[in-house]
């Protein structure tokens, strides 16, 4: 069923090139990939990747009317990505734009079974993307405006985020709803060394709903807390509910509407502002907004067979978005988002695994199993109808 509200997506997009490893089982990863040594392999899976594929097609895939604004080079790696890109889509490579100045950017994903992900990145034209490249009268016919990965896109973060924050103050301008994706930047690369701080607390006022990751939020908040949860190679496992709570606050001072914040394995987990946030949240607002005022709850995942988790995040992200396209309550945004998050681990690459909305509610209908989540906190309680835990004081 198609969503009568539109969206854009744009900012990073790239070429994934995704060897075939699933050969290379029962060993780590120093051991299998040792310096001077031949490894065979199996042929290339090529895909798109980043926030304007991931998401943005994934948003088209369940149903709501997408356009894509982003910039490949006038290289082959470029019309392979328009050439893939058009595939889901007569026109939805009308918005990427050619620039013959920078190569197209792409990554080399490697993913032996069991072992954690390795990523070889190439940002290419991301990092001259700017905000002359959006074209803000498609963001004016649209409700919902996505941008992705600053991070890893050098205009993003210069001077202390100022391109960013163009950006986003244009789209907001226009009426638009607005959110925000992050990404993990190499820590010792220009945008990693970044101050996040400064740059989000310029940038987040026109942001109505944020979602990165939790070790995103942390490295670009509290990289203290980030490195000393990160040592145990557990950050995950051990973030406690109070610390989700503090982060969800802090985003709500800085100007965010709606916080989000992916826990990978763990779910995902929401808080939202009071009535006068939520009443200037755009034109995604739903009708029933005030079923969102001062919500805070956190979803368990859905029980798969996890074939790959590249882009489980943008689809999660996806999902979320979706459902708020739809005016569906927070309850059941939650459950929709980690639905087509489970959805997109069930194939290697990003977009293959994901499933209609209709497709993906019916699943969740059927009464799809999900991993048990225990949350030992004051205050928390479950709520077995929306199968999710609902935070201290709010129902």
């Amino acid at each position: 069923m198609t969503c009568p509200l539109s969206a854009v997506a744009a900012g990073h997009l790239c070429l994934d090139i995704l060897p075939r490893l699933d050969h290379l089982t029962g060993g780590q990863f120093d051991v299998l990939f040792r310096p001077g040594r031949l490894i065979q392999v199996g042929g290339a899976r090529f895909s798109t990747g980043g926030p304007v594929s991931n998401t943005g097609l994934a948003l088209h895939r369940l149903g709501v009317p997408t356009r894509l604004i982003a910039k490949v080079g006038s290289d082959p790696f470029g019309q392979i990505v328009r050439d893939l890109v058009t595939q889901h889509g007569a026109r939805l490579a009308d918005g990427i734009a050619l620039d013959p100045t920078a190569p197209t950017s792409y990554t080399v994903i490697i993913s032996p079974p069991d072992v954690d992900r390795i990523f070889l990145h190439c940002p290419g034209t991301n990092d001259t993307f700017s905000c002359d490249d959006v074209a803000y009268d498609l963001v004016a016919e649209a409700a919902l405006f996505h941008f992705g990965y600053p991070p890893i896109m050098r205009r993003m973060y210069t001077h202390a985020g100022e391109g960013l924050v163009e950006v986003l103050r244009r789209a907001k301008a226009t009426g638009v709803t607005t959110s925000l994706d992050m990404t993990f930047p190499d820590p010792s690369s220009e945008g990693g060394r970044a101050d996040w701080r400064v740059i989000l607390k310029a940038a987040l006022p026109y942001v109505d709903v944020f979602l990165p990751s939790l070790e995103e939020l942390l490295f670009a908040l509290r990289p203290a807390t980030y490195e000393q949860l990160n040592a145990s190679g557990a950050l995950l496992a051990q973030a406690p509910a109070s610390l989700l709570a503090d982060l969800g606050l802090e985003l709500l001072d800085m100007g965010v509407k709606v916080a989000v914040l992916k826990l990978g394995h763990r779910g995902l987990y929401l808080r939202t502002g009071g009535p006068d946030r939520l009443e200037s949240l755009g034109r995604a607002r739903p009708a029933g907004w005030r079923q969102w005022i001062d919500r805070e709850m956190w979803a368990p995942c859905f029980q798969v067979n996890v074939a790959g988790t590249t882009g489980s995040g943008d689809a999660t992200i996806a999902g979320f978005l979706a459902a708020l396209l739809r005016g569906l309550s927070p309850e059941r945004a939650m459950t929709m988002a980690v639905a087509v998050g489970a959805c997109n681990v069930e194939a290697a690459d990003a977009l293959s695994g994901l499933r209609t909305w209709d497709a993906t509610a019916e699943r969740v209908t059927a009464g799809w199993a999900r991993h048990a989540l225990s949350i030992q906190a004051p205050g928390w309680q479950w709520d077995p109808a929306g199968a999710l835990w609902l935070g201290p004081g709010l129902s």
